[in-house]
């Protein structure tokens, strides 16, 4: 059913839940691929000196999108509090040594991936979250296109 708009405010009020949609979708794409390559990051590194915890595996948080403003706001990102349990090494610290292909901030993994920007190269780089969007405006009857 079409509606009527006759101001910017109705107009926005109309997208609005468009857009979280949208955010969201690909937000959840993001996360997504965040959590493969962490996945692929304890695959390429069999420690033999000390047990793993996987807190790192498991910081990948997705926020839900909001309204504020006339914006919708979502992150995804790598919670790096919640790793709070390394001996002589900050949740930081071990976030950014994966983001360089590093275990334990030396040592070098089979095949390791760099964490973050692989999952940034994935996503946002090669165009795949543009094309998400499209899709999804296109899914839901407004015409984009893509150059």
């Amino acid at each position: 059913m079409a509606k009527r708009i006759n101001s910017m405010k109705q107009l926005q009020k109309a997208v609005m839940p468009v857009m979280q949609g949208m955010a969201d979708a690909m937000a959840e794409r993001v996360y997504e691929t965040l959590n493969y390559f962490l996945q692929e990051y304890y695959k390429s590194y069999n420690p033999t000196s000390y047990r793993r915890q996987y807190d790192f595996l498991r910081s990948a948080v997705k926020v839900e999108p909001k309204v504020k403003g006339n914006k919708v706001i979502t992150s995804v990102y790598i919670d790096t509090d919640y790793m709070d349990n390394y001996y002589d090494a900050t949740g930081y610290q071990v976030a950014s040594w994966a983001n360089e292909g590093l275990h334990g901030g030396t040592i070098e993994g089979n095949n390791t991936p760099h964490v973050w920007d692989d999952t940034m190269k994935e996503t946002v780089d090669n165009g795949e979250l543009l094309k998400l969007a499209v899709d999804y405006l296109k899914s839901r009857g407004i015409p984009v296109s893509q150059k």
